[in-house]
């Protein structure tokens, strides 16, 4: 076996704090085949693991082990990330491992007003090829998987992420290209800011570099998975027939680990109405504005805000409701249906005491515009404050504690808190 090491790739120093250290990452390659590598393009090839534009804070570092040829053409990385994680609730709960404010009971039972609970359900694997061919170019295979699969509170095997690329073009299960997870910060809350739009499905994108590496746009053909919901003997959710667009142009510095991007995706929602038995095709959209960014010396500043209609699904906190949001039915006109509006944001500031030690504080809050419904159960908004800090002990080892408080408020005007403190232990390897 072979060691080589890539020393502070995507680092930059302490006056420009990276949004995630990669420094002194050592790599155990075994090196298989035959010829010879040009000069620098092992370096080339083990810096393919550390760039990603879709990569969120949550997901594993580089693989430490790693399979690369010879000629440095072909390399297969295996790794993954032990992540155990536990909290506490006071104040009310939430039956999660996730802090969603959307879950907030709105009744207050004193049997459920503490809670304390621990998982590893985060913990992920994942298998990463990259190759070089001197006709295609760069080509990439990459396959993720968590515990995640019964629930956030369970342990089933559960398929994160699956996707082949190729130059410019990727196919498969992937985050959406209307999300931006990169420009999202830290947490020891598994699920995150509510506001982030968090959404995996298959897809065909297209994604092109250009204006010395400045410049970024992307479009793709996504698979739909609009929730729309039943309301029976009103309206019927048909299934969908149309697949979401979504596009995106960004503008990027310091070789990619900043950058302002501004995203947009179109979607086809269809539902029977019962009471006239005649279908209706209605089109929602959604825009998202997002970045992360160096302001000042040593620090990060993490922010996004997306609006439109008929996207609730696509909302981190929306997208937990069982019956689905993305259309709200008409009071007015029995049996008519229309797209949800919803606005929602996220700011988050991170500070870099050192380059192993960073704390990041953030807000984020989530807002449904209902309409004419009268339901007073119906969710209002929801809001989501985060302060934590994180230690790497060594390159690869993260602690890291939090404290989070939420709030949702209904259309009646009930509002309910929690607070909840957490603690993390996250090897990637």
């Amino acid at each position: 076996m072979c060691a080589a090491s890539l020393s502070s790739f995507a680092q930059i120093n302490a006056e420009q704090p990276a949004p995630s250290s990669t420094a002194d990452n050592g790599h155990k390659i075994i090196y298989f085949g035959d010829g010879t590598a040009e000069s620098g393009s092992s370096e080339e090839m083990i810096s393919k693991f550390y760039f990603d534009q879709f990569r969120h804070a949550h997901d594993p570092l580089a693989p430490y082990f790693m399979f690369m040829s010879r000629d440095s053409k072909l390399a297969l990385g295996i790794g993954g990330k032990f992540n155990a994680t536990a909290y506490y609730d006071w104040n009310g709960t939430v039956d999660d491992n996730g802090f969603i404010p959307f879950e907030i009971p709105m009744s207050r039972d004193n049997t459920q007003r503490h809670r304390i609970g621990a998982s590893v359900s985060e913990s992920q694997l994942f298998l990463r090829l990259f190759g070089k061919s001197d006709r295609f170019g760069w080509y990439q295979l990459y396959i993720q998987a968590k515990f995640t699969g019964s629930g956030m509170n369970g342990y089933g095997f559960k398929l994160s992420k699956a996707y082949a690329s190729v130059g410019d073009w990727t196919l498969g299960y992937a985050s959406t290209t209307f999300a931006d997870p990169a420009a999202c910060p830290n947490t020891v809350d598994p699920q995150g800011p509510n506001a982030e739009v968090s959404e995996t499905t298959f897809l065909l994108r297209y994604m092109h570099t250009f204006k010395g590496n400045h410049w970024s746009i992307a479009a793709s053909v996504e698979a739909p998975d609009a929730q729309v919901p039943t309301y029976p003997g009103i309206a019927t959710a048909c299934n969908s027939y149309m697949p979401d667009f979504a596009a995106f142009g960004q503008y990027q510095w310091a070789d990619g680990l900043y950058h302002v991007r501004l995203s947009g995706i179109i979607r086809g929602l269809e539902y029977r109405d019962d009471i006239t038995a005649a279908n209706h095709h209605v089109i929602g959209w959604g825009a998202h504005l997002s970045t992360v960014a160096n302001p000042l010396p040593s620090t990060v500043l993490y922010g996004g805000i997306n609006a439109g209609k008929g996207i609730a699904s696509l909302n981190n906190d929306l997208q937990c409701d069982s019956r689905g949001l993305d259309m709200l039915p008409s009071v007015w006109n029995p049996g008519a249906m229309h797209t949800a509006k919803s606005i929602a944001w996220y700011a988050a500031l991170q500070y870099n005491f050192r380059p192993d030690l960073y704390s990041t504080v953030m807000f984020s809050e989530v807002r449904l515009f209902p309409g004419d419904i009268k339901d007073d159960g119906m969710y209002k908004y929801g809001l989501y404050g985060a302060a934590n800090i994180f230690w790497n002990p060594t390159s690869r080892l993260l602690l890291g504690a939090e404290y989070n408080f939420g709030a949702r408020k209904d259309v009646s005007g009930d509002r309910r808190w929690v607070n909840r403190v957490g603690l993390t232990c996250q090897y990637s390897f």
